[in-house]
C-alpha cells in the first residue's frame, strides 16, 4: 500500500509491516521510504537543512513516509530495534523543531553493526549524510545492507588480525549519494551535533569487488597480461573476489591506528600535502599485503611438514594469495587512472607501486605486453612495504615538515615529478622557515604526472572506469 497524503499533508495511509528482511527491498514499504528520501534531497541544502519555509509542509510530509516506512520494515530487523526507534524520533525531532541542521547523534549512537557480523545479516541505515567519493551534501540516505562475514574471516579476526570496528558489508538497495563512486559507511558522516566516539566502519566489499573485476578484466585485456590461473578465476566469481577484498580491507583497516606514526586520512582531519596520504594508504595496502605472503607461507610451511589444514585455515591460506592480486591489480589498474588530477593520492599510490616494480625488474612492459616475474614479486611489494615504515621509523625523531620533505624524497626517488614542481627544485628559504601552510601550498595539483604508460592506458581504460559509478555485485 502507498502512502496517500491530503492537501494538508496529513498521512492516511501506511504500508504494510514488513517482517522478513530478504525481501525488504522489493516491499512497498522500502519503496515508500526511498522515494520520500529521494523526493527530500532537493529541498535539503549543503548542511542537510529545509531553510525554505514554504518548503516545510512538503518536508514533513516527506519524513512522515520515511517514519511511516522505517516502522513498516523494522520488524523485519529486530537487531536494529533501538536504532530505528531512535531514528523515528530524530526525524521527529527535525521535523517538530523546523528542519534546522538536523542531528542524527542519538541514532547514530544506537546503530551498532559491528555488533551484528554475521554472515547475511541485514541492516536498514537511514541517516543524513555525506557519502565518501559521492556527495559532499548532508541529504538524507537510504541503504539496504547485507552483512558479509565468512567463517575464515571470523577466524581471522578472532586471532592475529583483531579488529572490532570492522564491518564488511554488501549494498542490496540505496538512494542517489550510493550511486556513485562511494563504497564505504562511515559514522563520521553523518550530521550530529557533537562527535561522539565512534564503534565502527563499514566498507561495501561487494562495490569494490565488481569494480575490481570490471576494471582488471578489461585492463588485462588491452595489456595483454597473461593472468595466473587463480588471479583469473577472480574475475569470473564474485563471491571469491568478495571474500577477497573482506580479508584485504580488514588487515588495511586495523594498520591505520597501528604502527610508527600511524594516522587514519578518514577520520583525522589534518592539511598536509597529498602524498603524505598517499604513503599512508601504501602503508596500509602493503601491510596487509605482507601479512597475506607471511599467512600463506606459514600455511605452506605447516602442510610441508605434515599438517593437517582445517577448512577455515585452508580458506585463509588461498584467499591470502588472492590478496595479493588483489592489492597489485587493484591499486595499478583502478587506483592510478580513477578520479581527476587534484591531488589525488590514491592514483600517486598506484602509481609508485607499478614503478618501483618496474624498476626493480619484476614488472615488464615490453613489445607492449605487461608482465611481471611472479616468483620474485612479493618480496619486492614487502621491501616497498619496508622503505614506507622506515620513513615512518625514522621521523619520530623529525619535525613535521622535515617528516614532508623526507616522504617527498620517498616518492620521487621512484616518481618523476612535475617539471614546474618548487618541491623538486627545492623549495625557497622563505617556505622553508615558515608555516606548514606554505609548504602545502607550494605542492602542484598534480605533482607526479601521469607516466606514458598510463596516459595511454587512462584513454583507453576511461569509458570502463566510468562504467563503476554505482556498480553493485550483481552487475556483471
Amino acid at each position: 500500500m502507498s502512502l496517500i497524503t491530503t492537501p494538508s499533508n496529513a498521512l492516511i495511509g501506511e504500508p504494510e509491516v514488513v517482517e522478513d528482511a530478504s525481501v525488504a527491498e522489493s516491499s512497498a514499504a522500502w519503496t515508500v521510504l526511498k522515494d520520500a528520501a529521494i523526493a527530500l534531497r532537493p529541498l535539503q541544502i549543503k548542511d542537510g537543512s529545509v531553510p525554505d519555509a514554504a518548503d516545510h509542509d512538503a518536508a514533513r510530509a516527506h519524513v512522515a513516509a520515511i517514519i511511516a516506512g522505517i516502522r513498516a520494515l523494522a520488524p523485519a530487523f529486530p537487531h536494529d530495534a533501538d536504532y530505528l526507534e531512535a531514528s523515528v524520533k530524530d526525524f521527529e525531532r527535525w521535523a517538530d523543531e523546523g528542519f534546522g541542521v538536523p542531528d542524527f547523534l542519538d541514532s547514530l549512537v544506537a546503530f551498532q553493526p559491528q555488533q551484528h557480523r554475521i554472515d547475511g545479516i541485514r541492516h536498514l541505515v537511514v541517516f543524513p549524510m555525506y557519502t565518501q567519493n559521492g556527495s559532499s551534501d548532508r541529504l538524507v540516505e537510504a541503504l539496504i545492507v547485507e552483512t558479509i562475514w565468512p567463517e575464515f574471516i571470523a577466524d581471522l579476526e578472532a586471532g592475529d588480525y583483531g579488529n572490532k570496528l570492522f564491518v564488511s558489508l554488501r549494498l542490496i538497495d540505496f538512494t542517489p549519494g550510493y550511486d556513485t563512486n562511494s563504497a564505504v559507511l562511515f559514522p563520521e558522516t553523518v550530521a550530529m551535533r557533537e562527535i561522539p566516539t565512534f564503534t565502527w566502519g563499514a566498507i561495501f566489499q561487494d562495490r569494490e569487488a565488481a569494480r575490481y573485476r570490471r576494471v582488471v578484466r578489461a585492463a588485462s585485456e588491452i595489456t595483454n597480461l597473461d593472468l595466473p590461473e587463480r588471479a583469473a578465476a577472480m574475475l569470473d566469481d564474485q563471491e571469491l573476489a568478495e571474500k577477497t577484498f573482506v580479508m584485504w580491507d580488514i588487515i588495511h583497516d586495523r594498520t591505520h591506528m597501528r604502527g610508527d606514526l600511524p594516522f587514519d586520512p578518514f577520520m583525522i582531519k589534518q592539511r598536509m600535502p597529498f602524498f603524505l596520504y598517499s604513503l599512508e594508504e601504501m602503508r596500509c595496502d602493503m601491510t596487509a599485503f605482507r601479512e597475506s605472503v607471511k599467512i600463506e607461507r606459514a600455511f605452506d610451511a605447516r602442510v610441508a611438514a605434515g599438517e593437517q589444514l582445517t577448512a577455515s585455515e585452508q580458506e585463509m591460506h588461498d584467499y591470502a594469495h588472492l590478496v595479493q592480486y588483489a592489492v597489485i591489480f587493484d591499486r595499478i589498474f583502478r587506483f592510478s587512472i580513477t578520479g581527476n588530477r587534484t591531488r589525488n593520492y590514491d592514483a600517486v599510490g598506484g602509481q609508485l607501486l607499478f614503478a618501483w616494480l618496474h624498476q626493480r625488474g619484476v614488472l615488464h612492459w615490453t613489445d607492449t605486453a605487461l608482465a611481471f616475474d611472479w616468483e620474485n614479486v612479493p618480496d619486492a611489494v614487502v621491501a616497498l612495504g619496508d622503505a614506507i615504515d622506515d620513513l615512518y621509523w625514522h621521523s619520530i625523531d623529525r619535525p613535521k615538515v622535515a617528516h614532508w620533505l623526507a616522504a617527498y624524497e620517498l616518492v620521487r626517488g621512484t616518481l618523476t615529478p612535475h617539471p614546474a614542481s618548487q618541491w623538486a627544485r627545492g623549495l625557497s628559504d622563505e617556505i622553508l622557515a615558515g608555516a606548514p601552510k606554505g609548504y602545502t601550498d607550494a605542492v602542484l595539483d598534480d605533482e607526479f604526472p601521469l607516466s606514458m604508460f598510463f596516459e595511454t592506458l587512462d584513454k583507453k581504460m576511461k569509458p570502463v572506469i566510468e562504467s563503476t559509478v554505482g556498480i553493485r555485485g550483481t552487475d556483471d
